[in-house]
């Protein structure tokens, strides 16, 4: 297995983590350990878990950590359409962000398809 560095579903989640710590930035003080601290819990636990599955060197162990990696996405994706509704991101900062989450989200399960492939063969 490649280092999770070379994992394309790593580096597109810390690019993603990257974009979410920015915009939050500018959430409301009050939001700092709310909103804004949820999003950014959930967007560094997806790159995080694809790191730590990787380096269990176990097929099923990778899958369940590429898993919670889906689930964090799940949360992302929540929390960044209350932030759109509470005015805290523009309608074209949520659309950026959804297809960032969307397309982490098919890489994310493109491997997980691909592990799962290589145990039945």
């Amino acid at each position: 297995m490649a280092h999770f560095k070379d994992l394309v579903a790593w580096q597109k989640s810390i690019e993603l983590t990257t974009e979410l710590y920015r915009l939050t930035e500018v959430f409301p003080r009050h939001e700092l350990y709310g909103l804004a601290d949820q999003i950014r819990r959930a967007a560094v636990s997806v790159p995080s878990n694809i790191a730590e599955g990787q380096a269990h060197f176990s097929r099923p162990e990778f899958k369940r950590y590429l898993r919670h990696s889906l689930g964090s996405l799940a949360e992302m994706e929540t929390q960044v359409i209350i932030a759109e509704r509470l005015h805290y991101l523009s309608k074209p900062q949520l659309a950026s962000v959804l297809q960032r989450i969307h397309e982490v989200g098919r890489i994310i399960n493109g491997l997980v398809n691909s592990l799962s492939a290589r145990e039945v063969a």
